[in-house]
């Protein structure tokens, strides 16, 4: 290469698709599913996070543009974080599908109750989803345990449709990838994973104003539910753990969603390689978010639980009360740890 083509390439983008995953077949059923059919519902699990929502309402805008209608629909409210996302009002609150649907198109679901929705039994179901945990359970799936969020599948299906990928998708897209990578510090996060984010920021995501809306736009009661957190903070060698319960949540007014990212701070511990947060529910069972340096699949952990996620991060819901579930919890994570032959000595 010549020093002119060096600093100047080529001002050209011809977007490719980020895919590493052979034939695509799932992608190429997804696509033909969508074309034979008129109206479509578009749902993920439920407690959305920013790769649900984001790619919810990326194919949202797919849909529209292929000349199809799309209703976008959640069991539980969005998150304040993601308010700010384009046309994020279009995704409706419910949790009864009623109606008549060519297809139900599910991101991020390992079966219908992940959904939380109610109605969706007999209907044609698309499933799409990139976690390990993934389950073939719909009339279509989708699943690429390798991709670093379902927006990357998302903006693959763009491509491969033909649609215009417009600034707001981009948006959402990239917001989706980049709270589903933890900021691009997931294991797994490489070169492939900034290709895709690099295409986002030239069809008109700007990174910037994402991250000041998902990370510098928290309430205050996040704040003191995470100061009630960290009062409960403790560590035994490389495991740590912190803790709210229902008292805390009331004392600080919290929303279930001011809950995200806590467990951040255990992981986030010098020397520790698996953290989890414990979040008292209402009917007093234990809701748990796990996370993982690499040594510890929390994964696997969480899917015996009936739960699921990535192996760096993963949640599950255990019974009560809240001491026999740090009790559970704490010993399954010991006994990891010590098979990973980097143990709590």
């Amino acid at each position: 290469m010549s020093l002119e083509a060096f600093f100047h390439p080529p001002s050209k983008y011809e977007p490719v698709a980020t895919g590493l995953y052979g034939e695509r077949e799932g992608l190429h059923a997804v696509l033909a599913a969508i074309r034979a059919g008129k109206r479509f519902l578009v749902s993920a699990h439920a407690r959305p996070d920013g790769d649900a929502i984001g790619s919810m309402l990326a194919m949202g805008g797919i849909l529209h543009q292929m000349g199809k209608e799309a209703e976008l629909v959640s069991c539980d409210g969005l998150p304040l974080i993601y308010h700010g996302l384009p046309c994020s009002r279009s995704i409706a609150r419910r949790s009864v599908i009623e109606g008549d649907y060519d297809a139900v198109i599910l991101l991020e679901c390992d079966g219908i109750p992940r959904s939380r929705l109610h109605g969706l039994e007999g209907r044609k179901l698309i499933n799409i989803d990139h976690h390990v945990s993934g389950q073939k359970f719909a009339d279509v799936n989708w699943i690429e345990p390798e991709a670093c969020a379902v927006a990357e599948l998302v903006y693959d299906l763009a491509l491969e449709a033909g649609v215009t990928i417009t600034p707001e998708m981009a948006t959402c897209l990239y917001a989706a990838v980049l709270t589903d990578t933890g900021s691009f510090c997931y294991d797994g996060t490489d070169s492939h994973t900034f290709e895709l984010a690099a295409n986002l920021v030239r069809h008109g995501a700007q990174p910037a104003a994402i991250a000041e809306q998902v990370y510098f736009s928290n309430p205050t009661s996040k704040m003191m539910l995470l100061g009630a957190a960290l009062t409960n903070l403790r560590r035994d060698g490389k495991l740590a753990w912190l803790s709210v319960n229902q008292d805390d949540m009331l004392r600080t007014r919290a929303a279930e969603e001011d809950c995200e990212g806590v467990v951040n701070y255990a992981i986030g511990i010098a020397g520790v390689e698996t953290a989890v947060f414990l979040r008292e529910l209402k009917d007093r069972r234990v809701r748990l978010s796990l996370r993982s340096k690499g040594r510890v699949d929390v994964a696997r952990l969480a899917e015996e639980f009936g739960g699921g996620g990535h192996p760096h991060a993963a949640g599950c819901t255990l019974e009560g009360p809240m001491h026999i579930a740090t009790n559970v919890i704490l010993e399954k994570l010991r006994a990891m740890l010590r098979e990973s032959m980097y143990g709590l000595g």
